[in-house]
């Protein structure tokens, strides 16, 4: 596992010990980050499930400013705060929080925080992502025109989802990502 591009392209990550976790495969992140990007200037970026980190790690060597990384595991967020030592510049910020992503969620929203990307890749036999995409819109840390990403199982059926407009969906055989952007609101 690495980082693919930006700034640290090809600094090797520390896989999360044990079987607890199931890292964004380096081809699907390559894909992922050419789907959305490739690069940026700035920005914020949640991931609720980060397990090692590789994901909101390689949004930080392509530009964005700032990373909330969560997961509930000891071993995952050990992994992520060493793994954010090797690819992290010192003007960008990276946030390594150990809770529920529920928790998370409602904290966030405490501290008015907003994002222009939201990656969530929960455990496949635990997935509550359509409750999570209705949260995320309910407490605002979207920000207008921001991007949600859902890494699911590939039998997993999201389709539509109010608030969201459906970018793109990809199947790479096990695993299905689905874009979906924050619709403009109007009242």
């Amino acid at each position: 596992m690495r980082i693919i591009s930006g700034t640290y392209g090809g600094r090797k990550l520390q896989p999360v010990p044990g079987t607890k976790t199931r890292p964004t495969t380096d081809k699907v992140r390559e894909s992922l980050f050419n789907m959305i990007g490739p690069y940026f200037t700035g920005g914020s970026f949640l991931d609720l499930f980060a397990g090692s980190g590789a994901v909101a790690l390689e949004a930080l060597s392509r530009g964005m400013q700032r990373a909330v990384l969560v997961d509930r595991q000891f071993a995952a967020v050990k992994t992520i705060k060493k793994n954010a030592t090797m690819v992290t510049k010192p003007d960008q910020e990276v946030v390594v929080w150990k809770m529920p992503a529920e928790r998370a969620l409602t904290r966030l929203a405490e501290q008015h925080e907003q994002f222009e990307i939201i990656f969530l890749d929960p455990p496949y036999a635990a997935q509550q992502m359509v409750k999570q995409l209705a949260e995320i819109q309910k407490l605002q840390l979207l920000k207008p025109r921001g991007l949600v990403i859902c890494e699911t199982d590939h039998t997993a059926e999201l389709g539509a989802q109010p608030h969201y407009q459906l970018l793109r969906q990809k199947d790479y055989g096990l695993t299905m990502i689905s874009i979906y952007q924050g619709k403009e609101e109007t009242t």
